[in-house]
């Protein structure tokens, strides 16, 4: 069995996998559920100085991904203060309490949560790519508390620069992403949105939004020194092992565990587990930003080759041979094929083989 133990800023996770600040994590019971689901540490759902009104519908699983009007607790912060955060407490795992939004906002909530908070995640959703706000709410956080303080962040297109300007205004870490939107989706029945939003607009997140975050967790880690939590479409334990290599240090889980309830922190887990024995890693540390090195370590791309073909592995289904745009690949009775004068060396029938039986040459 490999290590999945993670230590965090101080924080120590048993695993490095924890429910995203949302309806998993709407009040303390469901805190409570995702502990006992084998969530390795928890996130709160975000409050703030007075509860959210959601509009409703505010979910729906669309294909690919999921949408959502969710927005901040729809709890009173005194009802997480006399209940919630005591329940979530009594766990025994670290607990991170996600506040939003404003600095002014921060300033007032961040006292009053201290007290249960080994840590605190501030939400940073819907702001543009202007740093100040986000500076400034770090700033208010960090004058109220005196533990580590991560910063969720939306997917930006200059996230390094937004990553470094934390970074030296004493963030402790980052947390991404949050979910992408607006997007929209719409009942072709009713002819009417999904979402009960004025706009009919709403935000995506789960399998969709997976390589968004991958590359924002992978431009970040290669410009800061601060730990970064991976948040947007984990399924599977290959998710966590592959936002770890870009970068990540712990992992959130939120639409998965909508989907599937609070047990799935603990298959997750097995799977990472699964996947780093299968590879011959002792700990989930030992991929940590594997990528970042392996991608300095490169250099020039090699020169364009087909596929490499294990028959072993190869069920001779066709797969890619329907999908091969070029038409370089054909199947006989007992093989499979490629012209290397017509394959192109897109890499689609590498990715679609479900048996892993085809690899791009090295």
């Amino acid at each position: 069995m490999a290590k999945l133990s993670v230590s965090v800023c101080g924080l120590e996770f048993a695993n490095p996998i924890l429910p995203a600040a949302g309806p998993p994590s709407r009040d303390g019971a469901t805190l409570q559920a995702a502990a006992r689901g084998g969530a390795g540490g928890l996130v709160t759902k975000t409050v703030s100085v007075v509860p959210a009104v959601v509009p409703r519908p505010c979910m729906a699983e669309i294909r690919g991904g999921f949408l959502n009007t969710e927005l901040w607790s729809e709890l009173a912060v005194e009802q997480w203060i006399e209940t919630e955060y005591a329940l979530a407490r009594s766990t025994g795992l670290p607990v991170i309490i996600s506040l939003g939004y404003t600095a002014d906002q921060i300033r007032q909530v961040a006292p009053l949560v201290r007290p249960f908070a080994d840590a605190l995640e501030l939400s940073t959703h819907y702001v543009g790519n202007d740093i100040a706000p986000i500076v400034n709410a770090l700033n208010a956080a960090k004058a109220a508390v005196d533990v580590p303080v991560f910063i969720k962040l939306s997917p930006h297109p200059n996230i390094q620069e937004i990553a470094v300007a934390l970074e030296d205004a004493r963030a402790d870490g980052l947390v991404m992403i949050n979910s992408f939107g607006p997007c929209m989706s719409i009942d072709l029945e009713t002819g009417l949105p999904l979402m009960g939003s004025k706009e009919g607009y709403g935000w995506l997140s789960g399998a969709a939004i997976k390589p968004l975050a991958v590359r924002c967790i992978y431009d970040a880690a290669r410009v800061v020194n601060i730990p970064i939590f991976g948040v947007g479409g984990i399924v599977n334990g290959r998710d966590v092992a592959e936002m770890f290599m870009a970068g990540a240090s712990a992992v959130q889980v939120c639409t998965e565990a909508i989907l599937r309830g609070p047990t799935v922190y603990a298959r997750i887990a097995r799977e990472l587990d699964a996947f780093l024995e299968q590879h011959g890693y002792a700990s989930v540390d030992e991929i940590k930003g594997l990528t970042i090195r392996k991608m300095a370590e490169r250099g020039a791309p090699q020169a364009e080759r087909p596929p490499n073909v294990d028959m072993e592995r190869c069920s001779l289904c066709g797969l890619c041979e329907i999908s091969c745009p070029y038409r370089a690949i054909s199947t006989s009775e007992s093989a499979l094929l490629i012209d290397k004068h017509k394959c192109f060396s897109c890499g689609l029938c590498v990715s679609r083989c479900k048996r892993q039986a085809l690899a791009m040459a090295q």
